[in-house]
């Protein structure tokens, strides 16, 4: 009877084999093989007979890793005939379901990574594949899903993607909102990006879920952000998007760096956006994305939609449709008159629309007529046509006449603040009219100056004050008003020094109220920035008879008087006009001083800006020399200004240097009062401008290099200060300079490695009389530090760019510098092992008891210090570091880790060092230690011996070493976890072998139970506090 069982299951397996076996062909004989397989079950004596023999069938699929296309077609075969429901036997295919499920679970949960990657795999199918009116039972289903979250974070990344895609499918369920927490968790913390992908493709569309898939347009993999705009495309309606979230989707999707991820992102903007919710309008998308705050965006989409041909123009269209008949026969004798009548007033939306259009056409115009001069026959005729056709389009869009185009800007410059935008807009398309005529030229010319005389907007408050509207610097209180009313005075008067002249002209005759005394402080700031529009336009003084009249009649006075918003202008004005000077003048040097030293904090940041854009323009050496003779001679290493100058006590003229009295300016808290509208400081401006001078240090030899790690460590610190979080300006500006400043050159390199041990010092709570304060504050300014020193050992170990080797980009512009390892060719104070023995010297500086903070600090070193590698070619470094690191690992005896650590180093030292046996003479350890500014006696005779970890025992009697050992343990070693831990007694035919090992257990059980019967009493208990606690811990983990 149990023969003839056993030979009716070989029997069924055989035909279960043989119809899979037939399935690895082609997925087209799967609908015909799954009949045959639905038949044999259905004549099977039983269901559980039927499932045992498929399941060993299917056993050596589970022993198979590589995803061949056969092995992958039995999968897609097997889920399918698992989530197919027969309609004639639904009981029997539910049945026969959860049975399988149950057998997958078993290989879902194996230890052998192969069972759990081929169960996860067709689970994952069937789930997919599984119809909603399939019964399984709520117990298998929960095990299941339980399952799958376990395998979400398990350590195989392909194992991982197939469980998310398995849940994918409840993701949706209220009942089960559990696994899109777990999404949501694990989605920031995967490093596998296909694993990242499958979460963002599953993740469902809901307020939770929109600003993490918008998040992942950033992503580091291409495919990642690919999958996010196709979310976004997909489950994500335009209306159901806010404002700034449609804005951030289109500024980062058009400019990717990728091609596929940018087309993905046209993709959205033109086949849901454009085409399903704006019926193909570009206008009506213009007013989903608010272009008033984010017209650079607007620019940008409307242009990929230009180029993409996505835009028609219809017959009738154009701009010529908002100026009505009536217009062309009203005319103002100057100022702005009323045609609110005759001018059909623009949106923004339409105003960006068309100026965009516009610029297209003209582009494409003199792309084509360029393409036409370069090439001849009929190739040139079709490109001349083109560029001609353009033209013609931009002629019927354009007003007929430059007086209708006038009318048009007036009637909404006098509508008021909210057609401000559309104004603007409509000014810059004068660039493309003509102006060759001399009497629409004169026309333009009056246009010009009405729009420069026009007075500053101003607003009363509460207390009857005036307030200007605007940023109280640029014309209009705008900058992109100014720049747009500036390069239309520039078109209109473009012969050689017209336009200085002309501009010139206004601002005397604005200048004569403010001379004689009579202006009011908006006069003043309306001078000031029609005077600044000039300056920052001009070339030269050429147009000017006597340059120092401006200076003394207008724009000292203006710095000097008494409103605060005019000093902040006439400040500007200032720095301009000491950028057009041959040579800076004394006065407005000076001037420049005093405000950055006595102003407020807005009129010091004004002052500030002027003054290094001036250092960087003449050079600080003529700077310098415009005060006088009366300077310090050069700055020299041991002359560095330490200590704050008192800015209250001086009128400007201090005896001290450029450089030096901005580097003074980052530890002096003299400014109060008015913030500034970007929110920047002095500190801000300091850095960007120290952070310039630096990378840009072979242009500035008057500055010593010596001073440069100054410098260097000031702006360091600056970046990872806690004040600095709020300046985003600073933040983008230091990022980038981080980033090409160690690899530009060797002498970058030897600066950061002078400056890495201030920076710790001037980081680290507790030494050099460094503030602390809670144990939640030490360990977040521990963090910061040491964060800051691995940045540091980031940068010194970055390799230098080959100079004269920049890549160029279709556009013909170079990009980043090509990448050398130019670590062979550093010299010593440039490379790792100069920063291996700084470190190292620093650390032997706390030989003494050590408080905590300075224990917490040394083990930091130490750390770093364990991170750094040297050159075979450097053997007189690596001979005095295997002297140095025996003596450092002196210093640190209860750091186990560290210890470990430092013997790695000290291993990889002495298989460095070419000749240990010979002693490095003390002439070439004095040489290298001058190299690196270094005063240090080092003990040639000393031995590179490291000590053993933690520390050798004694080899005093039992008794006497326990005692000895009660009185000289410290807290951090009683709390240990090394120390109390039980001890578990080694097995038999063990000890022989390992002697060492269980010798030193049962002492440390000694030591342990001594410790236990003690009651502590050490008066150095306090160094257990919250101080210490985070040394080993916490102070590494930033």
């Amino acid at each position: 009877m149990g023969q003839e069982k056993m030979a009716e299951t070989q029997q069924l397996i055989g035909k279960i084999a043989k119809i899979i076996d037939d399935s690895k062909t082609s997925n087209a004989t799967h609908p015909r093989k799954l009949k045959e397989l639905s038949a044999v079950r259905s004549k099977s004596p039983s269901l559980h007979h039927f499932s045992l023999a498929f399941t060993k069938t299917l056993t050596p699929l589970f022993q198979v890793l590589k995803r061949t296309a056969s092995v992958e077609r039995v999968v897609r075969f097997v889920s399918a005939f698992a989530s197919a429901r027969d309609p004639n036997d639904a009981s029997d295919s539910d049945e026969f379901l959860e049975e399988f499920m149950k057998f997958l679970l078993v290989g879902a949960k194996a230890a052998n990574k192969t069972a759990r990657f081929r169960a996860c795999q067709i689970i994952s199918e069937i789930i997919l594949r599984l119809p909603d009116d399939s019964e399984v039972s709520n117990e298998v289903w929960d095990e299941v899903i339980e399952l799958m979250k376990l395998r979400v974070v398990d350590k195989v990344p392909l194992i991982r993607t197939l469980a998310v895609r398995a849940l994918s499918r409840f993701v949706n369920d209220s009942e089960n909102s559990d696994i899109l927490d777990l999404f949501l968790e694990v989605l920031p913390l995967e490093q596998n990006s296909e694993v990242r992908k499958t979460i963002v493709l599953s993740l469902p569309p809901t307020n939770a879920t929109s600003q993490v898939i918008i998040d992942c347009t950033m992503d580091v993999s291409e495919s990642v952000r690919k999958a996010a705009y196709c979310v976004i495309a997909n489950k994500f309606p335009l209306q159901s998007l806010s404002i700034k979230h449609r804005a951030i989707i289109l500024q980062r999707g058009l400019a990717d760096r990728s091609l596929a991820v940018s087309k993905e992102c046209l993709k959205l903007m033109t086949d849901q956006w454009l085409a399903k919710c704006c019926n193909g309008d570009p206008v009506e998308l213009l007013k989903y994305l608010d272009v008033e705050t984010y017209e650079t965006i607007g620019e940008s989409v409307m242009e990929s939609l230009l180029r993409a041909g996505l835009v028609k123009l219809h017959d009738g269209e154009s701009i010529q449709q908002y100026i009505l008949p009536g217009a062309t026969n009203e005319r103002s004798e100057g100022g702005l008159a009323d045609y609110s009548t005759s001018i059909q007033l623009m949106e923004p939306e339409v105003s960006l629309y068309w100026r965009t259009v516009c610029k297209h056409l003209q582009m494409e115009a003199q792309a084509k007529g360029s393409d036409a001069a370069a090439t001849t026959g009929t190739e040139a005729a079709v490109y001349a046509s083109e560029a001609s056709d353009n033209n013609d389009l931009l002629d019927r869009i354009l007003p007929e006449t430059v007086s209708d185009y006038i009318n048009l800007v007036k009637a909404h410059i006098g509508a008021g603040a909210n057609y401000h935008f559309a104004s603007r807009q409509l000014l810059l398309l004068g660039e493309m009219l003509d102006f060759s005529d001399a009497t629409i030229r004169k026309v333009a010319s009056s246009f010009v100056q009405d729009l420069l005389f026009r007075a500053l907007e101003h607003e009363v408050d509460d207390e009857g004050n005036k307030v200007v509207i605007g940023d109280g610097i640029n014309l209009s209180g705008d900058r992109d008003w100014a720049v747009a009313v500036a390069r239309l005075a520039r078109k209109v008067h473009s012969a050689t020094n017209e336009f200085e002249e002309v501009i010139f002209g206004v601002v005397e005759e604005l200048a004569r109220p403010c001379r004689e005394r009579t202006a009011d402080f908006l006069q003043w700031m309306h001078t000031l920035a029609v005077t600044g529009l000039l300056l920052e336009n001009a070339k030269s003084f050429h147009w000017a008879v006597e340059p120092t009249e401006l200076l003394r009649s207008l724009l000292l006075p203006g710095a000097k008087h008494v409103h605060l918003d005019v000093q902040r202008v006439a400040i500007w004005c200032l720095g301009l006009f000491g950028l057009l000077e041959n040579k800076p003048s004394e006065e407005l040097i000076k001037h420049l001083r005093i405000s950055y030293v006595k102003g407020p904090s807005a009129i010091s940041t004004v002052a500030c800006k002027a003054l290094f854009d001036l250092g960087m323009w003449h050079g600080p050496q003529e700077v310098d020399r415009a005060m006088g003779q009366n300077i310090l001679p050069p700055l020299q290493e041991d002359n560095m200004p330490s200590s704050r100058i008192n800015f209250s006590d001086t009128e400007g003229d201090l005896n001290i240097k450029l450089v030096d009295l901005l580097y003074v300016g980052f530890a002096t808290n003299n400014w109060v009062g008015l913030e500034n509208d970007d929110s920047e400081s002095v500190q801000a401006v300091l850095g960007e401008g120290f952070a310039k001078i630096l990378l840009l240090s072979e242009k500035y030899p008057s500055i010593p290099a010596s001073f440069h790690p100054f410098l260097l460590s000031k702006v360091i610190s600056l970046y990872f200060s806690t004040e600095s979080n709020d300046l985003q300006r600073l933040k983008q500006c230091l990022s980038v300079f981080f980033e090409h400043y160690a690899s530009l050159s060797a002498n970058h390199k030897k600066c950061l490695s002078m400056s890495f041990v201030p920076v710790m010092r001037s980081m680290w709570p507790g030494i050099d009389g460094n503030s602390g304060g809670s144990s939640f504050t030490v360990s977040n300014m521990r963090k910061r530090a040491v964060q800051a020193s691995r940045f540091l050992l980031q940068m010194m170990q970055a390799p230098l760019y080959a100079k004269g080797t920049g890549v160029e980009d279709d556009n013909g512009s170079n990009g980043s510098p090509q990448v050398i390892d130019g670590s062979a060719q550093l010299s010593v104070e440039c490379g790792e092992e100069g920063l291996a023995i700084r470190i190292a010297t620093e650390v032997l500086r706390f030989k003494t008891k050590k408080t905590p903070a300075e224990k917490s600090y040394v083990v930091a070193l130490c750390k770093i210090l364990a991170s750094l590698h040297f050159r075979l070619s450097e053997q007189g470094p690596v001979k005095i570091m295997r002297r140095l690191l025996s003596r450092v690992c002196e210093c640190v005896p209860g750091e186990k880790d560290v210890l470990k650590e430092l013997k790695q180093m000290a291993e990889r030292l002495k298989g460095l060092d070419e000749h240990p046996d010979q002693d490095l003479l003390e002439d070439e350890a004095k040489i290298i230690f001058g190299k690196l500014d270094l005063e240090f006696n080092l003990d040639i005779e000393g031995s590179t011996a490291v000590p053993q970890t933690p520390a050798p025992l004694s080899a005093r009697p039992t008794r006497s070493r326990r005692r000895v050992r009660h009185e000289e343990s410290t807290s951090d070693e009683e709390d240990s976890p090394a120390t109390i831990k039980s001890v578990v007694p080694t097995a038999p035919g063990t000890g022989v072998p390992r002697s060492q090992r269980a010798s030193k257990t049962a002492a440390m059980s000694k030591i342990t139970a001594s410790k236990a019967l003690r009651i502590e009493e050490d008066s150095d208990a306090d160094e257990n506090s919250d101080v210490t606690s985070e040394d080993s811990n916490e102070s590494l983990d930033a």
